[in-house]
């Protein structure tokens, strides 16, 4: 599998390179969050992609399916996490599945 950080969006690289004390701040608030988390990651990942296509946030996509794949998921695993938000945030949730397959595709 390829490097992790070749599947971080354009922007979110731009703004580790141009607000590094930014960056790090959010990178060690995310880290003791996820320290924090009883999740284990493969799940924690899954529950984060099911975050992101809710949010419409399609950039952070393939870095997250390369993280859950990492811990184990499956296409069948990512698809339903993608799609878990149905209920709640309605089909704008589907719009993330091409997106998510040709990232797990690549990988």
């Amino acid at each position: 599998m390829s490097d992790p950080k070749s599947k971080m969006s354009n922007a979110f690289q731009i703004f580790m390179k141009e607000a590094p004390g930014h960056a790090q701040a959010w990178m060690a608030a995310a880290q003791g969050l996820e320290k924090a988390s009883a999740l284990d990651e493969k799940t924690s990942e899954l529950a984060y992609l099911a975050v992101l296509a809710a949010m419409r946030l399609e950039s952070g996509l393939a870095f997250h399916i390369h993280m859950a794949k990492e811990a184990g998921a499956s296409r069948a695993e990512v698809i339903s996490a993608i799609l878990v938000g149905l209920p709640a945030a309605g089909n704008v949730v589907v719009q993330a599945l091409p997106a998510a397959l040709a990232a797990y595709d690549a990988d």
